[in-house]
């Protein structure tokens, strides 16, 4: 249970911040980035559920939920010490990559496949979609650097990918179903 009952301890002033684990980091740490990416993401996502309705926000507020469970995740070293924590130690598993994929089905079921790339935009939602999804595509790209570098969740990283997938297909159902993409035209200004 997170209590928070002052907002600022003063503790990060010299600019480091302590991880879930207790140890210190530099507030430019890949861990830090990686994870203050995802919270950006979840941010953005915000903005798409101002537009979103039923079910669509209902999914996104889902994946909000998952997107703390994911900073939790990564803020989180040392997998190996995992057992030995207080409390139990939150991680991403398989069942909410599977259950993205599960939705990008539902979702893609109806849309005219692709002839083209489609450039960002559309509908309100669909614009909002499409920055979320290059947020993903970014903290996706944090979590690999942080994967080379040390322990990361495998899941997480398959996760976020799968997350920008899912991003896509949304935007093209904002976006009428696919009828009002916009479609990339190559060489366009030429």
């Amino acid at each position: 249970m997170v209590v928070l009952n002052k907002i600022y301890t003063r503790t990060g002033d010299k600019g480091d911040t302590a991880l879930s684990d207790g140890s210190r980091v530099a507030k430019n740490d890949a861990r830090v980035e990686a994870y203050g990416t995802v919270d950006e993401l979840n941010a953005t996502l915000g903005l798409c559920r101002l537009h979103a309705a039923d079910i669509l926000s209902d999914r996104i507020a889902m994946i909000q939920n998952d997107l703390f469970d994911l900073g939790a995740d990564l803020a989180r070293p040392n997998m190996a010490r995992d057992d030995e924590a207080e409390y139990p130690v939150l991680r991403i598993i398989d069942d909410q990559v599977i259950r993205l994929e599960t939705e990008i089905d539902e979702m893609n079921a109806d849309l005219k496949p692709l002839r083209s790339f489609i450039l960002p935009g559309g509908t309100v939602l669909a614009a909002h979609l499409h920055l979320s999804r290059t947020v993903a595509r970014r903290a996706e790209r944090r979590a690999v650097d942080l994967a080379a570098a040390g322990d990361v969740n495998s899941a997480a990283v398959r996760y976020l990918n799968r997350l920008s997938d899912w991003l896509f297909v949304a935007a093209r159902q904002a976006n009428g179903g696919g009828t009002e993409d916009i479609l990339w035209v190559p060489g366009a200004s030429r």
